[in-house]
């Protein structure tokens, strides 16, 4: 941005002088973080409502936040089973949002929330760009991993981001949610060629997010999605399924 101030043909354009355009620069920047500032503290509120909501149904026993200046990691006490760490991130396709993160030492599973309200792609391609991204974290066995993803945020179930479970909706603040799109991942110290390639890794967390919106352990795998890995000669394929209730899910593989 401070470069455009020898350009002046191009700030000529917009009627400006390249006095007018240094003068004007500082207050920009700052309207420019202002804005972000209060898009991120819209994005933390939309989680945390639900999160908090978990709570007040005691579906969880404890919520404890960030800590400022942390990652943005809450914990979240489940009674008879410990501790879940929620992760949250934005769009998948960013590496600070799919690559950067770590599992706390503390959580007994740990997930990656992405709060993605870019309209650029569909939320499964979306998913698809983030997974590919973090590909690398899952296959290798040294390294501790998530035990899923989630896609969920503020736009969804509005006519921006139509959503096929919105009959499970509920209100939560002043707003009607959906469920949240769910995906579990494999354990990345699974021996031989398949890792959760049919779908079968069970966690925990999944059955208690999505029993808030009346899903019950009957129902619970129409919809829960899942990410598998399958190593055959010599390359490694990706599978990620969507599922969205009963006889309604997509598959994605490459």
């Amino acid at each position: 941005m401070q470069k455009l101030v020898t350009e002046a043909d191009v700030l000529a354009r917009y009627g400006l002088s390249a006095d007018e355009y240094r003068d004007a620069l500082p207050a920009a920047i700052e309207a420019a973080r202002g804005s972000m500032s209060a898009s991120n503290a819209g994005r933390r509120r939309f989680l945390l409502d639900i999160l908090e909501a978990l709570q007040q149904a005691d579906l969880v026993d404890s919520v404890a936040k960030p800590q400022y200046g942390a990652h943005t990691v809450y914990r979240l006490g489940v009674p008879g089973f410990g501790y879940v760490a929620v992760i949250q991130k934005g769009c998948p396709d960013g590496e600070h949002s799919s690559v950067r993160w770590s599992v706390p030492d503390w959580a007994r599973e740990t997930y990656l929330w992405w709060l993605c309200d870019s309209m650029k792609s569909e939320p499964g391609e979306h998913v698809a760009k983030g997974i590919q991204r973090m590909r690398g974290r899952f296959l290798d066995p040294t390294d501790r991993t998530l035990d899923g993803v989630i896609f969920h945020n503020h736009l969804c179930g509005t006519p921006k981001r139509l959503c096929p479970k919105q009959d499970r909706a509920v209100r939560i603040g002043a707003q009607l949610v959906p469920p949240p799109c769910v995906y579990v991942t494999p354990d990345n110290d699974t021996q031989g060629s398949n890792m959760n390639w049919d779908g079968r890794q069970q966690r925990v967390f999944p059955g208690i997010l999505l029993s808030l919106f009346g899903i019950d352990e009957q129902t619970l795998p129409a919809y829960v999605g899942h990410v598998g890995f399958q190593r055959k000669g010599g390359e490694v394929r990706t599978t990620i399924s969507a599922r969205f209730g009963i006889g309604r899910s997509t598959t994605f593989r490459r």
